[in-house]
């Protein structure tokens, strides 16, 4: 589901430490599918170095409820829900 976007999404995550714009695992990006009412979220607590396309999370955008991944989403998702 959506592995165009979650790749995107990794991207963009791996991206943030090479620039200097986050520390730790404290940041990140997310990206929405609209047409299909979800959001694709980096993983909480992952380490940026770590991090692969399969962990990202997707939820839905309305509930907020994980529709696919095996890790817990960013503790900001709900931020990225807005």
């Amino acid at each position: 589901m959506l592995e165009e976007l979650k790749q995107q999404v990794l991207e963009a995550n791996l991206a943030l430490p090479r620039h200097g714009l986050v520390v730790f695992t404290w940041g990140n990006v997310s990206a929405v599918d609209r047409e299909q009412g979800l959001v694709v979220i980096k993983p909480s607590g992952v380490s940026y170095e770590a991090m692969k396309r399969d962990d990202m999370v997707v939820v839905d955008l309305e509930s907020g409820e994980v529709r696919e991944g095996n890790m817990r989403p960013s503790s900001d998702t709900d931020t990225h829900r807005a």
